[in-house]
């Protein structure tokens, strides 16, 4: 199934637009950075402090969902085809020289890519078509198990120390 020059047309400019894409394989959704290179988003991960993927196998599909950047709401939805690209490839090359710039806080900025095709996988997802209905339902999941915690309770008399500070600046 191929898509029309209108389907192609937005979800290329929602995905470029948008900083994640939910990224659905055989496991729970994942909200990943990525970038649109060639008619194509590419997510990498799976390393030592890089971004969990879901679980995706080359030659499979996956769902996309591109969320808009200002309001966070559902844009669009659409099926890809998965390909692994291999470290050192031409494509492989291209789309690490992309993903570089969009990094943040990268520990080790200038040896990244080595360590990218070390230990990450790069994935890339092409679409082939877009989900026409809309979801029914809740797409709430719950949340996946990390090592975070949540914050204590503000003790009691803080917000009466603070407004003494408040009073005395004046």
């Amino acid at each position: 199934m191929t898509l029309s020059t209108l389907d192609l047309a937005l979800v290329e400019e929602a995905t470029k637009k948008s900083g994640l894409v939910w990224v659905r394989g055989a496991g729970p959704d994942r909200a990943l950075w990525h970038a649109w290179i060639d008619g194509a988003a590419h997510v990498l991960g799976d390393g030592p402090g890089e971004q969990p993927l879901p679980e995706l196998a080359d030659g499979g599909t996956a769902e996309v969902t591109v969320r808009s950047k200002d309001k966070g709401g559902r844009l669009v939805a659409w099926t890809a085809a998965v390909v692994r690209l291999e470290p050192g490839s031409e494509r492989w090359e291209a789309a690490v020289a992309e993903l570089k710039g969009k990094r943040l806080n990268a520990p080790d900025s200038e040896r990244m890519t080595e360590r990218w095709a070390r230990e990450c996988v790069l994935w890339r997802l092409e679409p082939v078509a877009v989900v026409a209905e809309p979801p029914s339902g809740s797409l709430a999941a719950a949340p996946l198990p990390s090592p975070a915690t949540t914050r204590e309770p503000v003790p009691a008399g803080l917000p009466k120390l603070l407004l003494k500070r408040k009073r005395r600046g004046r």
